[in-house]
């Protein structure tokens, strides 16, 4: 089980923060933490932090004078006036432990970056349980087109930015908000965007009445003033939102009942060209560079929320069109050694793996191949027959699972990647197992060839197998 968010709130932790200057970040390589890590050097204050492994986001800390260790020491927080954590770290990291000991502050990521927000003019959270990320990004592309000068939190790398993370005006602060452990319950939307509800982190979440519970708390944070901006053709979503109180804004892919819709789409090799609605007037023309329908959905959610915010909708249109994606949202990531194209994606739940999918149908390949990592144990305990349903009924030409990554949990559910390639083909699929990386890698370099398509998917660690490919 992960660490718990803090739950102080933006009064609190301001009055902790008078007169503090130096902070320390454990787990600062983290898409989220190192944003939150430059913008308080940006602040003013002192920042270090720790790591386990060395990345480019490090590597981009300490460019900008931020001290990163590799390795774990108490002396790492001799002077250390707070300490701001992230809940994948254990309780018994040893900097977090000496906090602790010593009565130093110590601050969850979540409960950190909604202080960070409150001093925001408009603040606008992106939920859901998928999408974040993509619609973050796309918001991100379209408030910057406009010259808004938004300041940006993303769950993943942007590659308009190059970065999780843009710094910007206090105008607009636009925020992938997660709903695990309830974090996104720490902060304070002016706006919300609500994309989409299921079950999900079955290891916090243990019913969708719990988790509908949460998005509606989550929705309520904007006050009666504020805005929710919601899926009409989500019933969980709507189900969450049937009490809210503020101003109830909605959208869909062709939902002609919603405020804003997605209508007349095509695709041209997978990528969504198509036009947006407002209340049954046009407001602008996209043609998407990302793949998929869900793509389109996020498109639509995204202009609903510009066009909200006084974004002209021509900039929206055209920012849209110009949106070159996220890292791991069906990122192009090379070729194997015979000339196959490899596709990275972060698809780790039934719903975005189906999704996914469906996408690459689209694509017009001869062959396609999908190397997937389940991540967790709980999650694939959980979710396991849908995992092997949406795996095995998909129109992929063979299934190639890697070991299940552990993340922040042991192995005492009796699920394998070997019982899920067991039961994908006893459905009729072709299905490999591969326990070690190298031995996957190797297979797929000297199998997949000219127009087929390999996509690396899950959330874990299964992209360390794109370069051995190659």
């Amino acid at each position: 089980m992960a660490l718990p968010n803090t739950h102080f709130g933006a009064e609190h932790i301001a009055e902790l923060m008078k007169g503090k200057k130096n902070l320390f970040f454990a787990g600062i390589g983290g898409v989220s933490m190192c944003s939150l890590a430059y913008i308080s050097k940006l602040r003013g204050h002192n920042v270090t932090g720790y790591d386990r492994t060395p990345s480019k986001a490090t590597a981009d800390l300490e460019a900008e004078g931020i001290t990163v260790y590799y390795e774990n020491d108490v002396s790492h927080i001799d002077g250390v006036d707070v300490l701001v954590y992230t809940v994948a770290i254990s309780a018994d990291n040893p900097e977090y432990k000496a906090a602790g000991e010593r009565g130093i502050p110590r601050i969850s990521r979540a409960d950190y970056l909604g202080y960070l927000m409150s001093g925001y003019k408009n603040s606008i959270g992106v939920s859901g349980m998928h999408g974040k990320s993509t619609t973050t990004s796309m918001l991100e592309k379209v408030f910057a087109y406009a010259g808004t000068d938004p300041t940006v939190n993303c769950g993943a790398v942007m590659a308009d930015t190059g970065k999780a993370h843009r710094i910007g005006s206090e105008e607009f602060f636009i925020f992938e908000a997660c709903e695990y452990m309830d974090s996104f319950l720490d902060f304070y939307p002016t706006l919300a965007v609500i994309l989409n509800i299921e079950m999900d982190h079955v290891d916090y979440f243990h019913s969708m009445e719990q988790i509908e519970e949460s998005y509606a708390k989550f929705a309520a944070k904007t006050g009666e003033n504020g805005i929710a901006v919601v899926n009409l053709c989500d019933e969980n979503v709507m189900r969450a939102v049937k009490d809210y109180k503020g101003r109830l804004v909605t959208f869909g892919v062709e939902c002609k009942d919603a405020d804003y819709s997605a209508e007349n789409i095509t695709f041209n090799k997978g990528r969504g060209v198509f036009d947006v609605y407002h209340k049954g007037e046009f407001l602008c023309h996209a043609e998407l560079k990302v793949f998929g329908n869900h793509s389109v959905c996020d498109a639509v959610a995204t202009a609903a929320v510009a066009h909200l915010m006084g974004i002209a909708p021509e900039d929206i249109g055209k920012g849209l069109s110009e949106y070159a994606g996220a890292a791991r949202r069906m990122e192009y990531s090379g070729k194997t050694v015979k000339g196959a194209d490899i596709y990275n994606d972060y698809a780790h739940h039934p719903t975005e793996i189906a999704t996914t999918l469906s996408a690459v149908e689209k694509m017009e390949y001869s062959k396609v191949y999908c190397v997937f990592q389940s991540h967790t144990y709980s999650r694939t305990k959980e979710l396991f027959d849908d995992f092997v349903s949406v795996l095995a009924e998909s129109s992929c030409d063979e299934i190639i699972l890697s070991h299940i990554y552990s993340a922040r949990e042991t192995d005492t559910l009796g699920v394998s990647s070997e019982l899920m390639a067991e039961k994908i083909r006893e459905k009729g699929k072709k299905a490999l197992c591969f326990e070690d990386f190298s031995d996957l890698a190797a297979y797929v370099a000297q199998t997949a060839g000219e127009n087929e398509l390999v996509l690396v998917m899950g959330a874990g660690d299964i992209p360390a197998v794109i370069p051995m490919m190659k």
